[in-house]
């Protein structure tokens, strides 16, 4: 029994010997907000390990995903009343949603895998696991979807990049994703898939942190840790700023 155990490990362990494995990076692990910040450039890259040396006959795919952080949200559907008024019609609440999602391949991903297995990865824009928090019918919950998934679009928040990835004899590969000026703070993570012939053969990630520095940062502590004083305060500066603004005025 233990021999045939032992003789089980070593042929697994044989087995994912022989199997390709990824080393990916990024060029940023720390990306800081500060008041001048207009948006940042990210850089994955990364060598893709074959056993024993041995380039396949095939090159593979790279699929590369930068996401985070999830948080719920509420969507509201407007419609417009007497040819003028626009006003809230519907909503639908999903309890976890990506600030943040940008897909990167190498070719297409509709040429890379299947539906099936571009849902169980959340591989594409149309593929992200919302997770709705409304019991609605699958045709309200599909509608909210589409809409969230084409606001953030619009604002670059939801970003898919086919062909982005370029890949080096078969072996480096890198992309690069822009961050824009409104991205959410917060823990992302960037996973990397390679993909050959429909499958993941290996997959790998990296943690990125986006928080605010300096000023900015005080502020978004003050207001999270003290809201009424922060807005107490916010109420007395402005009070100031518009009665110093005054006196300037008369004095010209």
């Amino acid at each position: 029994m233990i021999r045939a155990l032992i003789l089980l490990l070593f042929a697994s362990l044989s087995m994912a010997a022989r199997e390709p494995v990824l080393v990916p990076d990024v060029s940023q692990r720390n990306i800081d907000i500060v008041y001048s910040f207009t948006g940042a450039e990210l850089l994955l890259f990364g060598a893709i390990l074959y056993p024993d040396g041995r380039f396949p006959q095939r090159d593979a795919d790279i699929a590369v995903v930068l996401k985070g952080p999830s948080q719920p949200i509420l969507v509201r559907e407007k419609r417009r009343l007497l040819g003028t008024i626009w006003a809230n019609a519907d909503s639908a609440r999903f309890q976890s949603a990506p600030g943040f999602y940008a897909v990167a391949t190498s070719r297409p991903l509709g040429k890379l895998v299947d539906e099936r297995t571009s849902a169980i990865y959340e591989l594409g824009l149309g593929n992200i696991q919302l997770s709705p928090a409304d019991a609605g019918s699958p045709e309200k919950q599909q509608r909210f979807e589409n809409g969230l998934v084409n606001l953030r679009r619009k604002t670059d928040l939801f970003v898919d990049r086919p062909g982005a990835v370029e890949i080096t004899r078969g072996v480096l590969y890198r992309a690069r994703l822009s961050i824009p000026a409104r991205v959410p703070t917060g823990h992302y993570t960037a996973e990397t898939f390679l993909i050959r012939d429909g499958r993941i053969l290996a997959a790998a990630t990296r943690d990125i942190v986006i928080r605010k520095s300096g000023f900015e940062r005080f502020v978004a502590v003050a207001a999270d840790s003290s809201p009424f004083l922060y807005g107490l305060s916010a109420i007395m500066l402005s009070l100031a700023l518009g009665w110093l603004a005054s006196a300037v005025f008369r004095r010209l």
